[in-house]
């Protein structure tokens, strides 16, 4: 069984991300397809451990395996929490739907280091890009002002929201290249004061809910050792990490 194989057979949620699920998407947007897959047990026995993440099968395809998942997302990883809110879901089993059960417990103010730090580093690149070309890429601002959106209201409501609403004719307007730098980047700096002023009320805990997390692997991973066929024939050639990509 190659890594996507493992993909196909054994994918507990899969979703569509980026323009499509953020209401920004155009004609010729891509659709860009990410995805949880639950290795069986019995391929963590061997010395050569499955792969954390896979792309593929298929074009703007990437699935992340079960525990690599929640542990980004435990760390507050903005693309990892994104998928758990995306409104377009193609695939779901059972542990596909206690996962999502889970999103609350992934949320924390944590949140607000992580999609700040993603933030300053996408805003660097624009920088850099004003100063090498005279412009940003446009649409690289379009969605760093998505995501500063999405991060300050995340902390006033304690909720995860990824589609842009009202505010989607504005944002292409920034991605079409018909608002000056000047004021994007002043919509930047104050989106990025507001989550931080949001902060300090915010509802959301301290921390992630660890041990919640921690008891689902356990019983998600003692389940499919139960399930393992006796003869384990699901061990045999599952070999290679996958492409290093986005884990």
């Amino acid at each position: 069984m190659q890594p996507q194989d493992l993909v196909r057979a054994h994918t507990v949620y899969a979703c569509v991300m980026g323009s499509r699920a953020f209401g920004l998407a155009t004609d010729a947007s891509d659709t860009d397809r990410r995805g949880v897959f639950l290795a069986p047990t019995p391929l963590f026995w061997r010395f050569e451990k499955p792969p954390t993440h896979v792309e593929g099968p298929g074009e703007e395809r990437f699935s992340w395996e079960l525990e690599r998942f929640c542990e980004l997302a435990l760390r507050g990883n903005p693309t990892i929490l994104e998928c758990l809110h995306s409104a377009l879901v193609e695939h779901v089993d059972d542990t596909g739907r206690e996962l999502l059960s889970l999103r609350g417990a992934f949320l924390s103010r944590q949140a607000y280091d992580t999609f700040t730090r993603y933030a300053l580093g996408q805003r660097r690149k624009l920088d850099a890009d004003v100063r090498a070309k005279g412009a940003p890429r446009w649409k690289h601002a379009m969605h760093l002002l998505r995501l500063l959106m999405s991060a300050r209201d995340l902390l006033r409501t304690g909720e995860l929201r990824i589609d842009v609403g009202e505010q989607r004719e504005r944002l292409l307007a920034v991605k079409h290249g018909e608002v000056p730098w000047a004021q994007v980047e002043a919509w930047m700096v104050r989106l990025a004061a507001e989550a931080e002023q949001a902060l300090w009320g915010s509802p959301l805990p301290p921390e992630p809910d660890h041990a919640r997390v921690a008891a689902f692997l356990h019983r998600v991973r003692r389940d499919s050792a139960l399930q393992a066929e006796p003869d384990h024939q699901v061990v045999q050639g599952v070999v290679g990490t996958g492409r290093v990509g986005q884990g």
